[in-house]
């Protein structure tokens, strides 16, 4: 990406409230904090998170990384004491929350610079599709959205938000495979946006899929997607409490993913935390 773009782009996210965690926090956190979430035995977190009626907890349990446990991160108001402590204070949570706020942000511009109106925005593993409403509410250019999921679990959410925003009649929820993106499509999308999935997937997987989804694809179209870092430390705590296990790639390793199916020109962002980067790419010639 140009230097100009880059700089843009920049402008574009500079004024975001993102939330931090201040010195006193994150050494808590280190010496305290994340020792006890990483070694206490598994099955006693388990316990007490049973006991304490945690509802991030069960929605981990029932679908590890899911998006019930999505929005409840995201809302950041959850109602249980044990939610409260990990919701309010955990890093990954927090971290989660800023980069909605970041990849709304971006998506929201994208859309806006585009040259026509009625924008089409590709969003993969949508689930209820949180970020893209919060994008076509946020963008001054009209647009819709095609959300492509393997599961209609989430789909009645996303559309009952998107109702009490106003923009339902500019969103479409498709049952399918993402990989057979081609035949699920009526027109090509301007903006393709896959944050939160590439950390649950192979490297193979994600080749698959950017390679079927640049086929679609116009040159020049966006691309937007996360990655995420071990930043936030309780890598072990989420594999054995939660059942949720992550890949972690920095910035240079998800670029050459997609460098390979024809993506280029990246910029990328790091929210406050420095758990994920949200990355801009551009489909190639």
């Amino acid at each position: 990406m140009s230097s100009q773009d880059q700089t843009t782009m920049s402008e574009w996210v500079r004024d975001i409230d993102f939330e931090q965690h201040g010195p006193l926090k994150r050494a808590l956190k280190t010496v305290l904090g994340n020792p006890i979430a990483n070694y206490m035995p598994a099955g006693l977190m388990r316990g007490l998170l049973r006991l304490t009626e945690s509802e991030l907890a069960a929605a981990n349990w029932a679908d590890p990384g899911g998006w019930r446990s999505m929005v409840i991160s995201y809302e950041g108001k959850p109602r249980q004491i044990a939610d409260k402590l990990l919701v309010g204070a955990g890093t990954v949570p927090t971290a989660l929350r800023n980069r909605r706020r970041l990849a709304t942000r971006l998506l929201a511009r994208l859309i806006d610079q585009a040259d026509h109106d009625d924008v089409h925005v590709l969003c993969l593993g949508a689930g209820p599709g949180l970020i893209v409403i919060d994008a076509l509410t946020q963008a001054t250019r009209r647009a819709h959205a095609t959300l492509v999921d393997i599961s209609p679990d989430a789909f009645d959410y996303g559309c009952s938000l998107a109702a009490q925003k106003g923009v339902v009649d500019r969103v479409r929820y498709v049952l399918g495979d993402i990989r057979d993106i081609d035949e699920l499509l009526d027109t090509p999308p301007d903006i393709v946006k896959m944050i939160g999935i590439c950390e649950y997937l192979t490297d193979e997987q994600i080749i698959e899929i950017v390679q079927a989804t640049a086929g679609v694809m116009p040159r020049g179209a966006s691309i937007v997607f996360n990655t995420i870092s071990q930043a936030h430390g309780t890598d072990r705590f989420f594999r054995r409490v939660f059942g949720i296990h992550m890949t972690y790639r920095d910035v240079t390793h998800l670029q050459g993913l997609l460098g390979q199916a024809g993506f280029g020109n990246f910029a990328a962002f790091p929210e406050p935390l420095g758990v994920y980067n949200v990355v801009v790419g551009r489909r190639l010639g």
